[in-house]
Formats: C-alpha cells, sequence, structure tokens
C-alpha cells in the first residue's frame, strides 16, 4: 500500500468492491508514494483483536498502489470502531466516512438480528438478506435506509448488499451458524421454492423463520391400484400436533376420513397453495387444460414418481406419502435362484463327490417373492416397472431384466450345477455366474437346498450330528468322545466322496484318529478296495510304524522307504497284500511314477503343510496320485498367507476353491487389501464343512483330557547313525570278556553314554564342529523337534526341552532361534543365578515372545516354575523316571492352567526303545532297580548286554 504521511498524520479513502467476484472493503492511501510491504496493515490494525492484529487482512495491489482487501464482516468490525496505532493522526476521506457511518448500522443489525431472508432476491444460486427491523427499531430503520440512499449518490451502491455479504460469512466461518442453516435449508428445500415462485409467508414458514398458524398440514400420496382404479395421486392432511394422515378424494375435502369443523374455512386456500407448489416441482403432470395437477397416473408414472418424483418434492420441502412397501422393493435386486430337486440326496448311500452334477430349476427372486423363468420372461417382455405378485409388489430394473435374458440364453439353459457350485453358492451366499465379457455385469446366483441337502450339510457342520461310528473289536485304543467324533466325520466324508483336513491341536490324537478310521474301513470293506498310501515326514515314519502296531496290529503295514524299496510291478504287487502303505515326502515325488500305478483307497499327508507351497515338484508329484480319498492332517492348516490354505484343501478336494488365479483375485487380494470382515466369514463358511478343528481350550474338549498326557515319539535313525551304532556295539562285545570285573563296568557305561549320544545326533559323538556338522538332517530326532516346536509356535504355545548334553543344549537352541525367529534361553549349570532368573522371568512374561526354553536335565530337574510352558520335551532319556517326571513338574505344577504334554523322543531298534520297554513292563526289574540310577545295566550278562545293545533289524532307515 501507498500512503501519504505528513509527520505523524495519515490520509486514508476505503471503497466496496467486488474484487474478483467477492465483496469486499478496500482502503488504500490518497497518495501515490511507496510504502514498504505491511506498513499501512500495522499502522490500522494494531490493536484490532478481531483480524489478529491484521493477520487476517489482505494486501494486493491495484495499479502501482498497494491497497488492503477487507472481508464483508471484518470491514463491518474494524469500521465501526478502527483500532489503529494510537498516537497516529489519521484522517478518513468523506467516502470512507460513509462507509464506517454504514458499518455500525450494519453490525447493530446483526448483533441485535434485524434482517431476514430477502425472498425477492433470493434464488437457488445465491441467497439474498435485507434489513428486518421491529416496530421498536423504527429509527434504526429509518437511518439505514437514509444511510443506502447517500451510497446511491455517493458512488458505493454495491455497498447495498454489504448487509448480505457479511449474513454470508457468519454462515460460511462460523460452524454452529453454518450447520443450522443447512438443516434448515436441506429440510426446507428454500432454493426450490423460491425459484418456483413460490408465496413469500409459505416459504418463511418452510425455513422456519415464521410460525405456521394453520392447525394442520397437507401432504401428497400416492396410491397402489385397488377396486379397478389405477395408480393415483390425492392430498391428505394431519393434524399440527401429529397423529395419522386423513386422505382426501381429491381437490376438495370429501375424503374417506371426517375432517375437523374447525379445518374446513381453511381447507380450500390451503389446498390451492400446496397444488401450486407441486405444480412448480412437477411440471410434468399438468393437466393439459392447465394450472391443475393431475391425479391419475400411468404405471410408468407411478414408477417416476416413486423413483424421482417424490425426492423432487423432498428437496422442495413438501410432504410425500408412499405406498409402505415401496422403501423394501426399490432395495430388492433380482437374484439367480438354482432349487434342487426334491430327489437330489435322498439316497444317503449315494457317493456323488464335488463333480456330481446335481438338478435343479432356475428361478428368479425379488425379496421373498420367487418367479418362475417364464414368469419373468413374461414380465420382462411387457417392460414394466412395477409388478404384482400374489400379494407383493415387486419392481423390475430394465437392465436387470436385460441382463438376465441374456444369460439365460448364454448360459442358464444347463439343468445342472456340480455339487462343488452347489456348495459354493450356498455357504458364500452366492456366487458370480461369469456370463458376460464386462466384469462389472456379471451375476450373482444363490442355491435352495432341499430338505435332504439342508439336513446333509446341517450334519457336515456340527460333526456332533453326524451318525457315530466305532472301530472294530480289534483295535486296541480306547477314543475319546472327541476323537470318535473325528473318526465318524472321516467315514462321513468318504461315503460322499469328499475328502477332509483333520486339522486338531497338537497332542489331540489325530494319528489314532486315522488309525481308526483304517480299521473301521478294512473291517467294514474287507480290502476289497485297494491299499491305502500315508505319506510323512521322514522323522515319523517310524512313530507311525510303532503306534500302527500298538494300536491296530491286524493292519498289514508295508514301509515304502529306504535303498531297498520296491519298484514298479513289484511294488504295486506288494502294495496289493498290504492296507496301509507309509512312504515320506521325498520319495513321493521321486517314485511318483510307480506310486501312481497304484488306485489308492485312502491318500493321508500327515503334517499336510509340507504341500503348503503348491508350486513345488513335490506338491504337484503328491497332487497327482490317484485316490479314492484325501485325508489331510496337519495342526497348522494356513502357517502365513491364504494361497497355503488354499493348496491344501485342493489336495483333499481338488478344485473345491477354484482356481489359484481365481482365489487370489476373488479372496486373497481384496482380504489382504481391506481385511473386509464380510468376505472373511464368507471364506469361513466356505472351508468350514471341510475342516475339523478342535483346540484344547475348548471346554468339550477338556473334559475329556486328563492334566496331563504323556506320549512318546518314535524317530529311526539315519544310515550314518546305524552304521555307527553296529560299530559301536561290535567293539563293546568283542572287549567285553576280555575284562576284569572294574573295566568291563566302566566300559559298559561308556558304551551307553556313546549310543545315547549318537542317538541325539552323530556330532555330538564324534565331537564335530561348525554348520555343517550340525546339520539337522542328520539326526531324526532334531528334525522332528524343530517341525513341532514350529507347531506349539503357530499356536501361541510354549515348550520345555530337557537333554542330559551342555552341547546339545546349545545346539537345541542354535537351530531353533534360526528356525523359529525368536529368541530361545538355555540354562545349565554354568548359567550364573542372576541370569537364570532373567531367563526364567522372560520366558514366564506374556509381553516376551517366546516359544522354548532349553534345559539341561540336571540343572532345570529342581527348583524352577516355568507354568508359561505347556508342552515338555525329554529329548533324550534318563532311564530313572523319577529324575524325567522331576523335570516335567517345572511345568506341571500349581500355577498351570492348561493340560501339559509330555513328549518322550526315542529311537525306534536301539537300547533307547528296548530299555523304555522294559521300565513300562517292569519285566526282569524290580521297582528299586527302575528308579535308581544305570549301574544296573553294568551287571547284566554279556548275553544280555547283546540283547539290549545290538540294534534291531528293520528300524534302520538309508
Amino acid at each position: 500500500m501507498r500512503t501519504l504521511t505528513s509527520g505523524r498524520e495519515l490520509v486514508v479513502d476505503g471503497t466496496w468492491s467486488m474484487e474478483d467476484g467477492d465483496a469486499c472493503v478496500i482502503l488504500s492511501g490518497v497518495d501515490r508514494k511507496e510504502q514498504p510491504d505491511g506498513k499501512l496493515r500495522s499502522l490500522l490494525f494494531a490493536w484490532h483483536r478481531a483480524s489478529w492484529y491484521g493477520a487476517k487482512v489482505e494486501e494486493l495491489k491495484i495499479g502501482i498502489q498497494t491497497c488492503l482487501k477487507l472481508t464483508p464482516l471484518i470491514a463491518v468490525d474494524y469500521l465501526s470502531s478502527p483500532a489503529p496505532v494510537r498516537l497516529l493522526k489519521i484522517t478518513w476521506t468523506p467516502r470512507l466516512l460513509l462507509l464506517m457511518r454504514m458499518a455500525k448500522a450494519i453490525r447493530e443489525m446483526l448483533i441485535q438480528g434485524w434482517f431476514a431472508p430477502d425472498f425477492a432476491e433470493w434464488s437457488e444460486e445465491r441467497r439474498a438478506w435485507r434489513g428486518a427491523f421491529p416496530e421498536a427499531a423504527s429509527e434504526a430503520k429509518t437511518r439505514f435506509e437514509e444511510l443506502l440512499g447517500e451510497a446511491e449518490q455517493h458512488g458505493v451502491s454495491e455497498a447495498i448488499q454489504w448487509l448480505s455479504w457479511a449474513v454470508e460469512e457468519i454462515l460460511a466461518t462460523d460452524q454452529e451458524a453454518g450447520a443450522i442453516w443447512r438443516s434448515i435449508g436441506a429440510s426446507s428445500g428454500e432454493g426450490v421454492l423460491r425459484r418456483k415462485g413460490s408465496d413469500e409467508s409459505e416459504w418463511l414458514i418452510a425455513i422456519g423463520l415464521e410460525k405456521d398458524m394453520l392447525p394442520f398440514r397437507a401432504a401428497l400420496q400416492l396410491t397402489e391400484p385397488s377396486d379397478g382404479a389405477g395408480w393415483r395421486l390425492r392430498p391428505a392432511l394431519q393434524s399440527r400436533e401429529g397423529g395419522a394422515w386423513i386422505p382426501l378424494g381429491g381437490r376438495h375435502p370429501s375424503g374417506e376420513e371426517p375432517i375437523p369443523d374447525e379445518w374446513l374455512p381453511l381447507l380450500e386456500e390451503k389446498l390451492a397453495k400446496e397444488e401450486s407448489k407441486w405444480l412448480a416441482a412437477l411440471p410434468h403432470l399438468e393437466e393439459e387444460a392447465g394450472g391443475k395437477l393431475r391425479f391419475s397416473l400411468t404405471e410408468q408414472e407411478a414408477w417416476a414418481f416413486l423413483e424421482h418424483d417424490s425426492i423432487a418434492l423432498l428437496e422442495a420441502g413438501i410432504p410425500v406419502l408412499l405406498p409402505a412397501w415401496w422403501e423394501a422393493v426399490r432395495s430388492r435386486k433380482l437374484r439367480l435362484k438354482a432349487k434342487m430337486k426334491s430327489s437330489v440326496g435322498s439316497s444317503g448311500e449315494s457317493l456323488f463327490g464335488l463333480d456330481q452334477i446335481v438338478q435343479f430349476d432356475w428361478k428368479l427372486a425379488l425379496g421373498d417373492v420367487d418367479l418362475t423363468e417364464g414368469e419373468f420372461l413374461r414380465m420382462a417382455e411387457e417392460n414394466r416397472r412395477l409388478f404384482r405378485v400374489g400379494d407383493e409388489w415387486v419392481h423390475l430394473d430394465p437392465q436387470d431384466a436385460e441382463q438376465i435374458k441374456l444369460w439365460l440364453k448364454r448360459v442358464g439353459k444347463r439343468k445342472g450345477l456340480s455339487f462343488r457350485d452347489v456348495l459354493e453358492m450356498h455357504l458364500r451366499g452366492g456366487a458370480e455366474l461369469d456370463a458376460f465379457d464386462d466384469p462389472e455385469h456379471s451375476l450373482r446366483a444363490e442355491v435352495e437346498l432341499n430338505e435332504h441337502l439342508a439336513m446333509w450339510l446341517e450334519q457336515l457342520q456340527h460333526v456332533s450330528q453326524m451318525p457315530p461310528a466305532s472301530p472294530p473289536d480289534w483295535f486296541k485304543g480306547e477314543l475319546r468322545p472327541y476323537q470318535q467324533q473325528g473318526m465318524s466325520w472321516l467315514l462321513f466324508l468318504r461315503k460322499f466322496g469328499l475328502g477332509g483336513i483333520l486339522a486338531d491341536d497338537m497332542g489331540l490324537g489325530k494319528t489314532i484318529q486315522f488309525m481308526a478310521y483304517l480299521a473301521y474301513v478294512k473291517e467294514r470293506e474287507k480290502g476289497a478296495n485297494g491299499p491305502s498310501l500315508l505319506i510323512c515326514p521322514t522323522s515319523v515314519i517310524g512313530n507311525w510304524e510303532k503306534e500302527l502296531k500298538r494300536f491296530a496290529p491286524s493292519l498289514r503295514v508295508l514301509l515304502h522307504y529306504g535303498s531297498k524299496r520296491l519298484k514298479g510291478e513289484e511294488l504295486a504287487a506288494e502294495a496289493r497284500e498290504a492296507d496301509l502303505v507309509i512312504t515320506s515326502y521325498s520319495l513321493a515325488q521321486l517314485d511318483e511314477e510307480d506310486l501312481g500305478l497304484i488306485a489308492w483307497n485312502a491318500l493321508c499327508l500327515d503334517e499336510a503343510q509340507n504341500i503348503k507351497n503348491v508350486y513345488t515338484k513335490q506338491s504337484g508329484a503328491i497332487r497327482r496320485l490317484p485316490a479314492r480319498h484325501r485325508i489331510a492332517l496337519t495342526g497348522t492348516p494356513m502357517e502365513n498367507r491364504l494361497t497355503e490354505l488354499w493348496s491344501i484343501y485342493d489336495f483333499v478336494n481338488p478344485g473345491y476353491l477354484g482356481s489359484l488365479n481365481d482365489f487370489r483375485r476373488a479372496i486373497v487380494t481384496p482380504i489382504e487389501r481391506t481385511r473386509d470382515k464380510e468376505l472373511i466369514e464368507g471364506l469361513q463358511r466356505w472351508v468350514k464343512p471341510f475342516m475339523l478343528r478342535r483346540v484344547k481350550k475348548d471346554p468339550l474338549i477338556q473334559l475329556s483330557l486328563p492334566d496331563k498326557i504323556e506320549s512318546k515319539s518314535y524317530m529311526t535313525l539315519t544310515a550314518e547313525q546305524g552304521a555307527l551304532y553296529e560299530n559301536i556295539v561290535s567293539d563293546l562285545m568283542e572287549k567285553l570278556d576280555k575284562l576284569d570285573m572294574m573295566q568291563r563296568r566302566g566300559l559298559i557305561l561308556a558304551t551307553l553314554t556313546k549310543l545315547k549320544q549318537l542317538c541325539d545326533h552323530p556330532a555330538l559323538l564324534l565331537k564335530e564342529k561348525g554348520e555343517e556338522a550340525w546339520r539337522t538332517e542328520r539326526s531324526a530326532k532334531m528334525a522332528r523337534l524343530l517341525e513341532m516346536c514350529e507347531e506349539i509356535a503357530a499356536e501361541g504355545e510354549r515348550c520345555l526341552i530337557f537333554t542330559q548334553y551342555v552341547e546339545m543344549g546349545e545346539q537345541i537352541q542354535t537351530m531353533l532361534e534360526n528356525g523359529l525367529g525368536m529368541p530361545v534361553p538355555y540354562l545349565h549349570g554354568g548359567v550364573p543365578k542372576a541370569k537364570r532368573d532373567e531367563m526364567i522371568a522372560a520366558f514366564q512374561s506374556e509381553e516376551e515372545r517366546r516359544c522354548a526354553f532349553v534345559l539341561s536335565l540336571k540343572a532345570g530337574g529342581t527348583g524352577l516354575n516355568l507354568t508359561a510352558a505347556n508342552h515338555v520335551f525329554h529329548f533324550d532319556r534318563w532311564w530313572n523316571p523319577a529324575v524325567e517326571n522331576q523335570a516335567t513338574d517345572r511345568a506341571f505344577r500349581i500355577g498351570q492352567k492348561k493340560q501339559v504334554q509330555v513328549h518322550k523322543f526315542i529311537t525306534l531298534g536301539t537300547l533307547e526303545e528296548k530299555i523304555d520297554e522294559m521300565i513300562e513292563s517292569k519285566q526282569s526289574l524290580s521297582e528299586q532297580v527302575v528308579t535308581g540310577s544305570e549301574n544296573w545295566i553294568t551287571e547284566l550278562s554279556s548275553e544280555e548286554l547283546k540283547e539290549l545293545f545290538t540294534l534291531r533289524e528293520g528300524w534302520l532307515k538309508g
């Protein structure tokens, strides 16, 4: 701004302006002398708080002169009471003095509320406000009118709009005032009413600035056809106090309900005003003669009134009454529905499988109204929007109708769906049917199950409702209630040619449930359907052999493993004589051609997460094996990604979740991106029927479990371990009879230690160092421990691992830290007390991310409370049950709120298995001997030692 200062004197001019369409007051200096930026603003607004001392005042250039731009509201506030630097002498020009007088008047009007909407100038595009003085403020009204006259004479006639712009600025900047006005405007439709030339009094009533003194209000009502009459419009009245609406017969007060006498004198004028508003909003419904609303409507016009005209009336602040069913009907989307024929599923013994074609009829549904294909096509041909079907009104969208017609023409002629389609459509609440090139026009179809299928699916989803099955008498195990249900579930699926995933928590007995299933199949089907195949990790092959011999000795088991395993027709011939063939994941890939020659009765994957990566050769080879029934056993069906879940499902029921690309597009990507709750719940419903998962914390499971579950995990020696084992035993037997008593005892104990170390890991015996020497593949115990700890970590549980050897504990610690990706403490005799206490506190803390705690048997056997763990592993055996139990009690003690599972690792065919059998049976050993030290072994004869130490044939895996 440029200003003229004479000493401390400043001359300032001002004018009303519409700068770039914005109303404002411009202040400027009289001269054109250059002044520093912000100088005049700091002088004039030094004490003006409302503008934050000039911060809200904009500087701008007009020509070469710098000016100040004041918004209408800031100008009202400032010019009514200027607040410049106090020692500055200011001279205001006459024009600016006039604006100051106007500002004072407008400020008083704003404070007193002496303003109202200007009906004459108001439009939908722009609001306008005028002075509205009460009778008591007649002098103020006169002064303001005189000021407006002076403004005209002095060339600031635009300042007449100053009040309007000031009010608008209040509505724009004051949050509360703006919200109130927007609410009024939305409910009254003031812009539309004014634009259509409404009566001012009616308009002011509509926006709430005047009170309606009539005892009733009016609405326009649409009535549906009845008694031969078509769609009609009619007025309806309601008391100002509320209550029921009273419909009128037409423009006259001869309605269906009596009208209060006091309303009658007011009715004709009110209805005339209302009709003019209706016509203003709906000019297309004006009668040809003009001036009147057409009350009789065609069906098409009735639909247009429901869909569009009623909204236009509401936006204009006019009450509308529509049929009660309209809101529900308008939101109904036309849906395809496959209605199963009543005969489908009636034969409970039929084996249909997922690819079986299920017969059905196509129906079309609108809400609760079902249409046959013929009824729909007739309606679509008539090109009508509204139909009455029975007692229900339906709305048919022409675009939807065209899509359905196209779909019926291109796809809908097929009269069968696969059972897979039926399940997906039912469980997910519908499925997309690709009938259009444009994915936006894809249709969703639903399925309506008949009574038989509905009952079947109810049984499948609630295992307790399935027909119970029991294993034969020759099965040696006793099933807990939930285990019997699991076996029954597998057999139920088998009957219908459907695979399943048994995904119980670790320790709940997936192994015994599958063995009971095999026993039942052998007993009932008499082996006529060929052998079954079990594929499992190498580390648990021996465990399966041992458990099968224990619980189902009548099952003929063939092991397909080792360098001398059978091939081709020899394998097929031997397999035909067996009930179960057992092999490993790696061999299933290597021997795919040989295994593929056999039609397997059942194909079961133990630790099925091994095929979670669908792209591996191993996974592909296993999927290609032929089998009547497919079963997956896993405690962790999905570890990280949804595609892992797809991979296992595609094994048990190929194609059930669609192709992997479709599954990614429709499920994985949307869920990972948005975590959409509805989509997640739909996936859960989809997968639930073919996965049975029970967890230990379920109340029903807890009731049938003891507080402590002890189980033995049997491993086999590798070829390397077997060769070393036999060399050690051979050396012992060669020297045994050549030594005196003391030397003999020493050699036996040394050999005992060597063999125990060898069973743990060859590197422990050979004193080897380095990562390569301690490879997990050299020890089945190490491999199995890692697998089980990974499952425990996935469940969010914790475990203790006991070993006698310090070096073994260190290697287990390293392996688990690398495999689990979290800290694994190791407590042994060399750990100081402070460090020991820190380890225990971290492991017991729920906030710390922990899974495993490795302990030496002696250091961790007493004095510890580690109840955060509910799994205990005895990696190597201390042949004193009391010592082992004492270690177990670190977790199984007061404060433990979960069932504790104790896992004892035993190497098959070795002295570990033989001594375990002796302790179990107490044969030839008294309780005192068993609970003593290992010295009793040194007292055995050479023949007894040979029997104890010699490796049993058949347990060595090459």
